[in-house]
């Protein structure tokens, strides 16, 4: 008998919405993240010292709480935090537009490791710039909160196959479906050159385009 024939089918979803990290100074770690432009979904403290603050990045699914008596984590010590944007030098100019220092884009250099490089991916070389042939889950940048705990964004403009379930096309904001249209469009341009002529069911080739790539498919040509 196999592992897939042991295996019970999924009965419920089990959503991952929050990841806890660790802080010093609570009220320096909220103005920071309020700086972010994060959604500032709660602030509680009991009799007892304990105080959660939890906030929610624009789009995400998943929040980050801190706070007094939360984790017996060490201040700084949450690293590889990341945040996939459709845009990396967008995302980038719009935190320094907000007085946060963020690193230049960067890729990475294959699978050679130097050593100490957090909080990327521990000891990978940087690259200045974005990947040269832009591809997706390829480009990076980071910043860290005044605590040190370390965040990536990571642009991601289609999913590799397996990480988003075919029949699933979602967008978890206007931006990032303006993004996939703005793609979509770009390719479409290269259809109608190679066709010579205009494609009157461009609508059905966009939306074919944008499911495919969520799916991590072959793109349609």
């Amino acid at each position: 008998m196999t592992t897939e024939e042991t295996l019970s089918p999924r009965t419920i979803d089990m959503k991952l919405e929050i990841v806890v990290i660790p802080v010093s100074d609570v009220d320096r770690a909220k103005e920071f993240y309020t700086s972010l432009g994060w959604r500032l979904d709660a602030d509680f403290a009991g009799n007892d010292g304990y105080r959660v603050i939890q906030f929610t990045p624009p789009g995400s699914g998943c929040s980050v709480i801190f706070g007094r008596n939360v984790t017996a984590a060490s201040p700084g010590s949450a690293q590889g935090l990341y945040l996939i944007v459709s845009n990396v030098e967008a995302a980038c100019d719009e935190l320094r537009g907000r007085g946060v220092e963020v690193s230049d884009v960067f890729h990475h250099a294959g699978d050679t490791y130097t050593g100490s490089d957090e909080p990327y991916l521990f000891g990978r070389i940087r690259v200045g710039g974005p990947d040269p042939d832009r591809g997706s889950y390829r480009s990076f940048a980071s910043f860290s909160d005044p605590d040190g705990n370390g965040w990536l964004f990571q642009e991601i403009t289609s999913r590799l196959p397996g990480r988003v379930d075919a029949g699933d096309t979602t967008f978890t904001s206007s931006i990032e479906l303006a993004a996939a249209l703005r793609r979509a469009a770009t390719a479409h341009g290269e259809h109608e050159k190679l066709t010579g002529q205009h494609d009157e069911g461009w609508p059905d080739w966009y939306a074919e385009y944008i499911v495919r790539g969520q799916a991590g498919q072959e793109l349609p040509t």
